[in-house]
């Protein structure tokens, strides 16, 4: 049967040898153009035996092989605009390094750099210490070691100061972070036993020291950033955690999580805990991301008194959950910036989102109205309302920043057909050649402009919708 059709297919040798199938080997490699040729002709045949296709569609190979090949040689890890309204989103990306961090990161990247080597004496050095000392000064703590996220620095504290013994924590702050980690799952993975005290809503110090015993190794707070409980409650202050820690010899730890190193009420944010004020506290240890409020790369950053960082860098788990020189030469930037908190909202990206005023992003909703509502068209209006950003990754869960959204609603709304033309528009978005991600919510397609900063790349591929 398939003998019988007409097919003119010409042959792989023979289409190769068309100028343009040349151009695209100079660009993609023979090897790669040969197999897509390939599998350019069998899909043609394919259609042409099921009847779906004209048999004569040898010219529609070159199209389809370009086609195909934008496809596999597109990149997975794209650039998007992150229009959702929460800043520091954690599966797109968290926060945005700042440009003297990207500057060095390509240099750790394109060239030699003393990663583990000592300029001073010549011998091998402590990949730490690039910014151990910026830590210190920052924090105000004795000694400083980074791991590849906070997770890993409270699993690898846990570890190597309470292993086969007993870690104090408040059942109120047994929280789950993303991805369903649990505090008390961390605890069991670093060989810890778990010792819950107080109730979920109210803990009393008298709780921490009844429950000290010849097993204990560690009293911990961990800091409820992803979530908030009001009303009847009680928690007990790191400095008093502390005190009675060293008054039965034992350290203290305190997990901030997306701890800050400045006071964000400074440039008009809600107050959030600061590590340097913990350490001041009198705790021993102190882990927090890297990427989160601090506005740095992905790392969980260890500070505290030297004798115990020193036992946590020599604790197995150190080498594996290390991170390398672009994680590093990225955060040592990030850092030196703190140096300067005068000009740090204008220099560091998340800390400039965070504190973008409102009438701004509304000037820029007035300018952007227009564009998006000729590219919708006419099934869709489009029309601007206030809106409440979120900090995001866990940060002050309940605290909102006032922003402005941009909000597209389909003029089929309360009738049938709505929410699936709402759900193929946001598609279409995504489809962009920079993907916008907005949200749904309320019959409409919400995009929040407090993130969106390249305003006219944003308006030219709208005509591409």
């Amino acid at each position: 049967m398939p003998d019988a059709l007409p097919l003119r297919l010409p042959s792989v040798d023979r289409l190769m040898q068309q100028p343009a199938m040349l151009d695209l080997a100079e660009l993609h490699g023979r090897s790669e153009v040969v197999r897509g040729v390939r599998e350019v002709l069998a899909q043609l045949r394919q259609a042409a035996l099921a009847g779906r296709a004209d048999a004569d569609a040898s010219s529609d190979v070159g199209a389809l092989l370009r086609e195909r090949l934008a496809q596999r040689l597109r990149p997975q890890l794209q650039r998007v605009y992150n229009l959702t309204g929460t800043v520091l989103h954690t599966n797109l990306g968290r926060a945005l390094l700042p440009d003297n961090a990207v500057a060095h990161v390509a240099m750790a990247m394109c060239q030699p750099c003393n990663l583990e080597f000592d300029l001073e004496d010549g011998e091998r050095g402590d990949r730490d210490q690039l910014v151990e000392e910026l830590l210190c000064e920052l924090t105000g703590a004795e000694a400083a070691t980074v791991v590849n996220n906070n997770a890993a620095a409270v699993l690898l504290t846990v570890a190597a100061l309470a292993a086969r013994r007993k870690v104090v924590v408040s059942r109120g702050e047994l929280v789950e972070i993303g991805g369903a980690f649990r505090m008390p799952d961390v605890m069991a993975a670093a060989g810890a036993a778990l010792k819950e005290i107080g109730t979920t809503n109210r803990t009393h110090a008298r709780d921490y020291a009844n429950a000290i015993d010849g097993d204990t190794a560690l009293l911990m707070k961990v800091h409820t950033s992803n979530y908030a409980i009001s009303g009847f409650t009680t928690s007990v202050a790191e400095d008093t955690v502390a005190r009675i820690a060293h008054d039965a010899g034992l350290p203290m730890a305190v997990d901030l999580g997306s701890g800050s190193l400045v006071d964000l009420s400074r440039y008009g944010l809600p107050k959030e805990p600061v590590v340097q004020d913990v350490v001041a506290a009198g705790a021993d240890v102190v882990t927090f991301s890297g990427d989160k409020l601090l506005g740095g790369p992905q790392s969980g950053l260890v500070v505290g008194r030297k004798a115990h960082i020193q036992r946590i860098k020599k604790h197995p788990l150190k080498r594996a959950l290390r991170v390398s020189k672009i994680t590093l030469a990225a955060l040592e930037a990030t850092l030196h910036l703190y140096r300067d908190p005068d000009r740090l909202a204008a220099r560091l990206p998340t800390l400039r989102l965070l504190t973008r005023p409102q009438p701004e992003i509304a000037a820029l909703a007035a300018r952007l109205q227009p564009p998006l509502a000729v590219a919708v068209g006419d099934a869709f209006r489009v029309t601007i309302e206030d809106a409440s950003s979120q900090i995001g990754s866990g940060s002050l869960p309940v605290d909102r920043l006032p922003s402005v959204a941009l909000t597209i609603a389909p003029n089929l709304s309360g009738k049938r057909g709505a929410g699936t033309a709402l759900s193929q528009l946001a598609t279409r978005f995504r489809r962009l050649p920079i993907p916008v991600i907005g949200r749904i919510a309320d019959g409409c397609l919400r995009f929040d402009l407090r993130c969106l900063e390249d305003e006219a790349r944003f308006v030219e591929q709208l005509a591409k919708l």
